[in-house]
């Protein structure tokens, strides 16, 4: 039986099919979209002229789960009418499937479907109708689904289902944004071709002991004895874990992609049977597993995907008899990322493309380990415990029935941030509203601004800290701390002396930065020295000033005739040109780059410090395109700057047309709003009027009647030409003589003999 919001989808689907062809269903994971992808195929075979039924799914379990939920609804699976596939055993065996012409392909986890191997199922066959059923449609570089599927339908949010019983609740704990795996997280600069967290460098930065006994800790405090879930960063990593775990005496194992398919399946179900206690899996688990029982998850793979998070908290979201909550152990900090699983999610905006499925780390995030004068570089700021509890589940129905707040919720722009006095301890704490965020526990709160504020710590030390009271920054003893506009921080010291830091870079300056905005992209004047707003700052030479700096839109070229890096340029004659530029990307705070040249389209390449070469286009992620040492020819760098050149020569083509396409929609429009346009004569000169509206003015030495949209002037003595009703000019006034025919076309006299007709259309 389906539930009332599954019948819902279900009839949304059948109504958007007589529309459209294709069609995305969202829904979270554990609501049972499986359930529905089975009831949706068997009313679909209740039709008889409808014939075999393709379900694709991108991994085998995925494909064994699928066959056992179908197969409750009394769909034999592949009977010869419906058949339960991978994608990667389909792409293998196309001639295998012969003829076959599917009228219904259902896409499992359609999230994956921007591959390749899916899009072949479009090609081949286009007149099939396609479902896609994910919990998350998005993807980190902000592409769109649309290509594929015509149209979106999404159910409730995470929040909706908890508090109708549908998902579990949740106890949600993190990591301090002060503590040392925090700042581990902070420092990771290195981005996988995906643009999420480059593997090697996660395994390499938290694959140590230290960090796996945290972890273990982590469980021990929050869930001992439960049955949970462990997201590692590599095989090595989930083994290692594993080992320490088992060595702890929790009963655990790892599994990965190299985990033998028999021995996998033994594990799942010794899960299942509360023989294993925790499963360590790397992404094997993320997507599709069904184990309604799991008590707590524990992330200790940082990811920026929003899919991968959503993904893997919902194995702990599925409701069960006798569960009460899911413990929610996020030892990587994703909370900051992403906010709470129930946070709202556009997910219209993402399957468009218009929204990125990515987590933006706060400017605040990494300003942790804040260094100013007097300040030791390796000084470690007070954790106060491994973990701080963002939510009880408590608290969260609390939230969702409307009886209290969210406190893990940014201030809301109702509730201002406010100090107040503990009278008891004479104490300072936060509040917001009437709700108190952080204890009374400071000696001093100098300034509040949005959710920050600057405070004396009962050790003497100022700093900042959050809403919630978590240390965004310490410093050694000073007398105050204000807020300055644009994420500026003004510290005097105990000389007198002011100095300044940016909260955005955690860079200390002497001298007030005055703040320069261009659109999106923000830069520091210090003096006479220009600074960039990003994690690898970027410091001028003396001897540019503000003209050297160019903003484009999306980026901002900087001249700098002594930048140091060597990069190409993807055109030899403007080698001397760019060779000095460096630019900043809007919505890019980690790096600035070197700049390569501009393409037809106004999209750019642009070059990093270590040699890599990227395509920045407006709106979109920068793509990796090569390096100085290509191991493969796709990576060459005038490989693929020949191959984006053609491209963007294309793309600017299209603009080009679609532009004078617009630009005489626009004008037709304007022609069909007048109405019986006749010249006029003001002193000397003539122009035209509709009504009691001057629409040409009094400009030409004459003007004849209109014939159709087009009137003849003359703009000199015998010196004629042929004006729109509009005023555009389509001759130029230099012939002794023009006649406009009714069917569009002029006769121009070039002189007394000498005649040309032309088609006023084509000008």
């Amino acid at each position: 039986m389906l539930r009332n919001y599954q019948h819902n989808i279900k009839q949304s689907l059948f109504t958007e099919w007589h529309l459209h062809r294709s069609v995305m269903v969202q829904m979270p994971t554990g609501t049972g979209k499986t359930h529905l992808l089975a009831s949706v195929i068997y009313d679909w075979l209740k039709e008889t002229e409808h014939k075999s039924v393709w379900i694709v799914a991108h991994r085998r379990e995925l494909v064994e789960q699928i066959e056992d939920t179908v197969a409750r609804y009394g769909i034999k699976p592949n009977d010869g009418i419906v058949k339960v596939m991978s994608i990667q055993w389909l792409s293998r065996h196309w001639e295998d499937v012969g003829d076959e012409s599917p009228s219904l392909i259902v896409i499992d986890e359609a999230h994956h479907a921007l591959a390749e191997t899916y899009k072949e199922l479009w090609l081949r066959y286009p007149k099939a109708k396609k479902l896609g059923m994910t919990a998350t449609p998005c993807r980190l570089n902000r592409t769109g689904f649309t290509d594929l599927f015509e149209t979106l339908i999404t159910s409730d949010g995470i929040a909706d289902f908890i508090k109708q019983g549908w998902l579990s609740p949740f106890d949600y704990v993190s990591i301090r944004p002060n503590s040392e795996d925090q700042r581990l997280i902070n420092g990771l600069e290195k981005r996988g071709a995906d643009g999420d967290f480059q593997v090697k460098e996660l395994d390499k930065v938290l694959n140590r002991r230290p960090t796996i006994e945290r972890l273990y800790e982590s469980v021990r405090q929050y869930a001992d004895g439960k049955k949970g879930i462990v997201y590692a960063v590599s095989i090595s990593h989930a083994r290692n874990i594993t080992a320490y775990y088992n060595e702890k005496g929790l009963n655990a194992v790892a599994i990965d992609s190299k985990t033998p398919a028999k021995l996998r399946k033994q594990m799942v179900e010794d899960f299942r049977q509360g023989k294993i206690q925790v499963l360590v899996n790397v992404d094997v688990f993320s997507e599709g597993f069904d184990c309604p029982d799991v008590e707590f998850v524990q992330m200790a793979r940082p990811t920026l995907s929003l899919a991968k998070y959503l993904q893997q908290v919902g194995r702990g979201l599925r409701k069960t008899e006798g569960k009460e909550t899911c413990m929610l152990i996020d030892n990587v900090g994703l909370y900051r990322l992403f906010g709470l699983p129930t946070a709202y999610r556009d997910w219209q905006a993402m399957f468009e493309g218009r929204l990125a499925g990515k987590g933006y780390p706060a400017a605040n995030a990494r300003n942790v380990s804040y260094m100013a004068a007097g300040q030791d570089k390796g000084e470690a700021l007070d954790t106060n415990g491994l973990l701080e509890t963002i939510v009880s589940h408590g608290q969260l129905m609390d939230y969702l029935q409307g009886n209290s707040p969210l406190l893990g919720n940014p201030v809301s722009q109702t509730e201002v941030l406010k100090p107040y006095k503990d009278r008891q301890s004479g104490l300072w704490g936060l509040k917001q509203g009437q709700t108190i965020t952080a204890k009374a526990q400071y000696c001093t709160v100098f300034d509040v601004k949005g959710n920050l504020a600057s405070v004396l710590f009962n050790d003497n030390r100022t700093g900042i800290v959050d809403g919630n009271g978590n240390i965004r920054m310490k410093l050694e003893r000073y007398r105050n701390m204000k807020f300055f506009p644009d994420d500026i921080v003004a510290v005097p010291d105990n000389a007198g002396h002011t100095f300044y830091i940016d909260l955005k870079t955690s860079k200390l300056y002497n001298v007030k930065p005055e703040v320069l905005k261009f659109g999106k992209i923000e830069m520091l004047k210090v003096g006479m020295l220009y600074y960039s707003r990003t994690k690898h700052v970027y410091k001028s030479p003396l001897g540019i000033n503000s003209f050297d700096l160019v903003p484009r839109g999306f980026y901002l070229r900087i001249y700098n005739l002594t930048e140091k890096r060597k990069f190409r340029n993807i055109d030899s004659e403007d080698v001397f040109f760019h060779r000095n530029c460096v630019c900043i990307l809007a919505d890019d705070e980690d790096e600035y780059y070197g700049f390569c040249g501009e393409l037809a389209d106004g999209s750019i390449v642009i070059a990093d410090e270590k040699g890599n070469y990227y395509h920045a286009v407006d709106g979109k992620e920068k793509q990796y395109i090569a390096c100085e040492h290509a191991k493969t020819q796709d990576e060459d760098f005038d490989v693929a700057v020949s191959r984006l050149k053609a491209e963007a020569e294309a793309r600017a083509a299209k603009m080009r047309e679609n532009h004078q396409r617009e630009k005489e929609k626009k004008q037709q429009m304007r022609l069909a709003k007048i109405q019986n346009a006749v010249p006029f004569q003001s002193g000397l000169k003539w122009g035209l009027k509709s009504g009691s509206q001057v629409i040409v003015p009094p400009v030409y030495r004459s003007i004849q009647k209109p014939v159709g949209n087009y009137c003849a002037v003359e703009a000199n003595p015998r010196q004629w030409g042929i004006i729109m009703l509009d005023g555009k000019v389509v001759i130029e006034p230099r012939y002794t003589h023009v006649e406009i025919n009714s069917n569009g076309t002029a006769r121009l006299t070039v002189f007394p003999g000498i005649t040309k007709t032309v088609n006023l259309k084509k000008f």
